[in-house]
C-alpha cells in the first residue's frame, strides 16, 4: 500500500485550486488547503466549491498567503510533501484598478511560500501562472519564448512570481514546474470570466457585453483537464514551464456565443464595447512539452465543456442566477 502524501493546495476555494483538491483526495492524498476568501467575486460561489471539499483526509485554513508569520505556523505543523499555488488575483481589467493587491498576492505571497519550502526543507513546488504573459508572441505560443513584455498588472506579477521560483531553483534546490494556464472554463467557473457571464446574461435576457467584435479568440481548455495537469506537474522536472492549453484552433468569442444560444435555446443581445488595450487578440498553446514530460492532453472537447456549464447553471438555480457579477 502506498503511503498518503500531503499537499498544500493554496486557494482551494478557487476555480481551479477546489478541482485539483477534490481530485488529490479521490487519490487518497492528504490536503491542507489555504484560502482567505477574499470578495472580489461573489463569496457564496467560493463556498459552494468549498461545501463539495471534506473527509478525513481534508484540512481547511481561511488565511492569507501575504501573512507571513501565518504561513510560517502551517510548515511548522506539516510536513509537506509539495506544495501547488494556486492562490492569486486574478484578471486582466481589474488589475489596472489595483495592481498593489496583485504584486502582494501573487508575487510575495509566492515569494512567502518559497521560503518556507527552503527553511523546511519542501522540494516541490507547483506554481500557477498564466497565457497572459504571452502578449504580442507570435502563435502557437511556446514555453521558450522571453515573454519580457507583459501589457497587465496581472502578467507583470506572474512573471515576478515564475522568476523568484526559478531563483530558489537556482540557489536552494527546488524542484520548480510552472504550469501556464490558457483560458480555464467550466461548472461552477468564475463569474469574471466570459463563459460564466455569457451564460447569465442570455439566459435572463440582459444584454451581452462584448468587448470588440467578437472575433477575438482563445484556447479554451476545461477545468478537469488543468487541474489534472497541475496534479501530473507534481513530478519531478527540476525546473521547466509548461502549457496547459486546449492545443486546437483558437476559438472566437462569436463561436462561444453561438453554441451558448444554441444551449439555453436563446438568442443573445449584444452590446459591443471597446476592445480593452491590456486585453490579447487571441491565445494559441503549444502543448507537446507537457505531452511529452508529463503524459498529459486535453480530453474534454469545448462542445462538452459548454454544455457541462449549462448544465450546473441550470441544476443551481435559483441560486446560481443570484451570483453577482464583478
Amino acid at each position: 500500500m502506498s503511503q498518503i502524501r500531503t499537499y498544500l493546495v493554496t486557494g482551494c476555494a478557487g476555480f481551479i485550486a477546489s478541482k485539483v483538491t477534490q481530485i488529490l483526495l479521490a487519490q487518497g492524498e492528504h490536503v491542507v488547503g489555504i484560502d482567505n476568501m477574499n470578495d472580489y467575486y461573489d463569496v457564496s460561489l467560493k463556498q459552494h466549491r468549498l461545501d463539495r471539499l471534506s473527509g478525513d483526509h481534508f484540512e481547511f485554513r481561511e488565511m492569507d498567503l501575504e501573512d507571513r508569520s501565518a504561513v510560517g505556523l502551517l510548515f511548522q505543523e506539516h510536513r509537506f510533501d509539495g506544495v501547488l499555488n494556486l492562490a492569486a488575483r486574478a484578471g486582466v481589467r481589474y488589475s489596472m484598478a489595483n495592481p498593489h493587491v496583485y504584486m502582494t498576492t501573487n508575487a510575495m505571497g509566492s515569494l512567502n511560500l518559497l521560503e518556507e519550502m527552503r527553511q523546511h526543507e519542501v522540494k516541490k513546488y507547483v506554481l500557477a501562472s498564466t497565457s497572459s504573459l504571452y502578449a504580442g508572441q507570435e502563435m502557437p505560443f511556446d514555453e521558450t519564448l522571453p515573454v519580457n513584455t507583459p501589457i497587465s498588472s496581472y502578467a507583470a506579477s506572474k512573471k515576478a512570481a515564475e522568476l523568484m521560483a526559478y531563483s530558489h531553483h537556482f540557489l536552494y534546490e527546488l524542484d520548480i514546474s510552472i504550469c501556464r494556464y490558457f483560458t480555464v472554463y467550466g461548472p461552477a467557473g468564475r463569474p469574471d470570466m466570459c463563459i460564466f457571464r455569457f451564460i447569465k446574461w442570455i439566459d435572463e435576457g440582459i444584454p451581452l457585453e462584448l468587448f470588440g467584435d467578437g472575433t477575438q479568440s482563445r484556447d479554451f481548455t476545461y477545468v478537469d483537464d488543468i487541474a489534472r495537469g497541475t496534479i501530473a506537474a507534481l513530478k519531478p522536472v527540476g525546473y521547466e514551464i509548461f502549457n496547459l492549453g486546449g492545443g486546437n484552433n483558437p476559438v472566437s468569442l462569436n463561436w462561444i456565443i453561438e453554441q451558448l444560444e444554441s444551449l439555453l435555446a436563446k438568442k443573445a443581445k449584444v452590446v459591443h464595447k471597446n476592445f480593452h488595450k491590456a486585453d490579447i487578440k487571441s491565445t494559441y498553446a503549444k502543448i507537446e512539452k507537457a505531452k511529452q514530460i508529463l503524459d498529459w492532453a486535453p480530453e474534454t472537447s469545448l462542445g462538452d465543456g459548454l454544455e457541462q456549464c449549462v448544465r450546473w447553471y441550470r441544476d443551481n438555480k435559483p441560486w446560481s442566477t443570484r451570483i453577482e457579477l464583478p
